[in-house]
This record gives C-alpha cells, sequence and structure tokens, in this order.
C-alpha cells in the first residue's frame, strides 16, 4: 500500500499546484475586483491578469522564505562561531567590525541620539 502512494505522489503534484495557482489567482481577482476599481478607479481584471500579478509580485517581493533569517546557513555558520576558540572569535569579530559589522548604521544612530549632536562629515 506504502508503495503505491509513493509512487503515486508525483501523479498528485501537478494537480496540487493547479489548484493552488487557480485558487490564488481567484483570490488576488476577487480582492482587487472589489477594492481597487472603487479605491482607485482602475478597471477590473481578468483571472489571468491576477495570476500574472500574483507572479510578478512573487517575483519582484520574493517567495515567502522570511527574510533574513537565514535558515540552514545561519545554523551552520552559528555551529562554526560557537566551535571557534576565543582567540579565533576575537579576531573573527575583529575583522568584521573593520568591514562594518551588522550594525553599523544602528550604532551610528544610537551614538548621535546620545551624544544629542548631528554627526558632521
Amino acid at each position: 500500500m506504502r508503495s503505491f502512494l509513493y509512487r503515486g505522489r508525483f501523479i498528485f503534484i501537478p494537480f496540487a499546484i493547479a489548484a493552488f495557482v487557480a485558487l490564488t489567482g481567484f483570490i488576488v481577482m476577487s480582492l482587487w475586483n472589489a477594492l481597487i476599481p472603487a479605491i482607485f478607479h482602475l478597471g477590473i481584471i481578468t483571472f489571468w491578469q491576477a495570476v500574472g500579478i500574483f507572479v510578478l509580485c512573487k517575483i519582484l517581493f520574493g517567495f515567502g522564505r522570511g527574510g533574513h533569517r537565514g535558515g540552514p546557513w545561519r545554523r551552520m555558520k552559528e555551529q562554526r562561531f560557537n566551535n571557534m576558540t576565543p582567540e579565533e572569535k576575537a579576531r573573527f569579530k575583529e575583522k568584521w567590525d573593520r568591514c562594518g559589522g551588522w550594525n553599523r548604521w544602528d550604532r551610528e544612530s544610537k551614538s548621535e541620539v546620545l551624544s544629542h549632536e548631528p554627526k558632521v562629515e
């Protein structure tokens, strides 16, 4: 029974993708046609235009990976950093700060706020 289901999943994948595209296109089209014409006085769109808008937004704004969380690469880097000796950590932090570090902009803005005088370049 398991081998049948295991082989059958490849048949199911295209149907699942088609169902997702159809549902997403219908939702985008419905929301657009309910809101945008009334708010911005633009025309209504068709299903395929809604799918195109959705794909365009995914290309421009990302595919839902959640910004800079890093995923497995971040965990590998953290594990590597945690396995370093204190001397290696100090050298790494020194090189990292020389390159600007992660929070370079935060440190500069905090120093301006704490000193109460604007930064002069």
